[in-house]
């Protein structure tokens, strides 16, 4: 513990870790913005950053979850019980000083797209891929004016230069919120495309975990289900669901 706040457990660690507090609660702090402080003591990220946000229904969200972590002071709980506080700790300590760098590794999925790598077998899976993938690549060119090639197979695609100027575009343009939530719903759906239609709007988080998992839940459909597919699936859904949240309660601002 510092002598100048707590610092929550880091997302790598898996571990349960035994609650220390009693209390968590909101604290403006003199500058502007919103610090949430356990038993008085505010929140150090690992870098050694305060934990202070300018939204206060992000502030509220993530003393929520720390009130409810573990239960109880000397319950346990994990990293996983703190969603807001792992996304806002990114935007803070990584995407704000250096927002080009969180651009860069989001623009290193449009060639990678999962919209546009396609399977050849079997049909059902041809078939769903074209009816709910085509849809999202139909309103990216629409919106955006991004025309992104398809390929059938696992071979490496190369999108053309216009399309990674335009995608550069697009993502520099986001603040550092949307980078954060971006870094998290984009990996997890390997889709850039589904990532950019749920900030935007044009997709559900929920929506967009379906499309994202069209090729593993047909395969359970054919083969049956597993309960560890089923599980990744169902993580999968709910990295996103945070994601989005989290940048919803950046745009509530203080109401």
């Amino acid at each position: 513990m510092m002598k100048d706040g707590v610092r929550p457990p880091t997302p790598q660690v898996a571990a349960r870790r035994k609650r220390f507090w009693a209390q968590a609660r909101v604290a403006p702090v003199a500058d502007g913005g919103f610090a949430v402080e356990l038993d008085g003591r505010g929140i150090r990220l690992p870098g050694g950053a305060a934990l202070v946000v300018q939204s206060g229904a992000l502030a509220r969200a993530i003393a929520g979850e720390w009130a409810a972590a573990g239960g109880e002071k000397g319950g346990h709980f994990t990293p996983d019980d703190l969603p807001m506080t792992r996304i806002t700790g990114t935007m803070i300590e990584r995407v704000a000083p250096d927002p080009a760098a969180q651009v860069t590794a989001l623009l290193q999925y449009v060639d990678g797209e999962l919209l546009c790598y396609r399977a050849d077998h079997p049909a059902m899976l041809c078939a769903r891929q074209h009816e709910q993938w085509d849809p999202q690549l139909a309103w990216l060119r629409a919106r955006h004016g991004i025309d992104m090639a398809v390929t059938t197979g696992i071979m490496p695609l190369v999108q053309a230069a216009g399309v990674h100027a335009a995608w550069r575009t697009i993502v520099q343009a986001q603040d550092n919120a949307t980078l954060a939530a971006l870094g998290v719903m984009v990996p997890a759906m390997k889709s850039i495309v589904l990532g950019l239609a749920v900030v935007t709007g044009a997709l559900s988080c929920a929506g967009a975990a379906e499309i994202a998992t069209v090729d593993e839940r047909t395969q359970m459909e054919i083969w049956g289900r597993d309960a560890r597919q089923v599980a990744a699936l169902e993580a999968l859904a709910a990295e996103v669901a945070d994601a989005a949240r989290f940048l919803q309660l950046c745009h509530e601002g203080n109401g």
